[in-house]
């Protein structure tokens, strides 16, 4: 069974037979754990510049696509800054866009979610990754690539973020599925990671980001549709995923979108916000 929506996804193969076609934006960021919970993000550029896509650009989002001054770590920025961001990527609103991590895929999504959240329709995610691309047999590059600014001009999408506010509503309300796309472990409260505080937004659900992807991919429709369906994403009037800082998350939320599920939106503080106010309600437990 294939997804609602292919085209939201793009392979290897397909990247290649028309490069110059496309813009290609590698938004890689590495992860390791911080002292005193939760993570550091270190930007992907370094590894970016070590072999890349031919014509790749890199897109910075610890500090370009974010707003650095919430400490939050991946705070959606205000819509003027994305603009002008894609713009000097070389997007406009007709350019098709491929979104590829040469780490985890949630960087990819988070991008691309970004992306469609200020009105561009035609940006894509590249299946697997950097790796999938160098498994094809695909070249890399090390050449520093030079593109004409584009000339996008963004119409956000309100709809596709959820904030802190929203969530604490949906606790108790039979219309939302709340879901966390962290580690069982992490969303049970079990061992030494957390956040600041440990377990996961009362009443969530749990549905592992990992769960929904093999070997780096995206699953195939009907993989993801039953375990979409398990959880009750599809069937609910309205989702809102969630993970540490707004990132894995994405992929929960993109394999909804790519199974015609629609009704989104993603909780861009996340845990990391949530935690900040011991108010805000918690619990432990599978």
């Amino acid at each position: 069974m294939s997804y609602a929506h292919p085209e939201y996804l793009i392979s290897p193969a397909e990247l290649a037979a028309d490069l110059d076609g496309r813009r290609v934006l590698d938004a890689a960021v590495f992860l390791s754990p911080a002292p005193k919970g939760g993570y550091r993000a270190e930007s992907g550029l370094a590894r970016f510049n070590e072999g890349h896509i031919p014509g790749a650009l890199f897109l910075d989002l610890v500090g370009d696509a974010s707003d650095t001054s919430t400490g939050l770590g991946f705070t959606l920025p205000p819509v003027a800054q994305l603009e002008g961001l894609f713009a000097r990527l070389g997007v406009s609103n007709d350019t098709e866009t491929v979104l590829y991590s040469s780490g985890h895929i949630m960087w990819a999504t988070r991008a691309w979610w970004l992306l469609r959240y200020c009105g561009h329709r035609r940006a894509r995610v590249l299946n697997g990754g950097l790796k999938a691309w160098r498994d094809g047999g695909h070249p890399v590059s090390t050449e520093a690539a030079s593109h004409p600014e584009g000339n996008f001009k963004a119409a956000p999408d309100a709809a596709l973020f959820a904030d802190k506010d929203a969530v604490l509503a949906a606790i108790g309300d039979g219309e939302v599925c709340t879901v966390n796309a962290l580690s069982p472990e992490v969303y049970a409260g079990d061992g030494d990671f957390s956040y600041g505080r440990k377990g996961h937004i009362t009443g969530s659900i749990n549905l592992h980001y990992e769960d929904l992807l093999e070997g780096g991919r995206f699953k195939d429709g009907e993989a993801l549709r039953e375990a979409l369906d398990a959880k009750g994403l599809l069937a609910a009037p309205q989702v809102i995923s969630y993970c540490g800082g707004g990132i894995s998350a994405t992929i929960d939320a993109f394999a909804c979108l790519l199974c015609g599920k629609d009704e989104v939106a993603v909780y861009d503080g996340s845990m990391a916000e949530w935690v900040r106010d011991e108010s805000l309600p918690m619990e432990t437990g599978p």
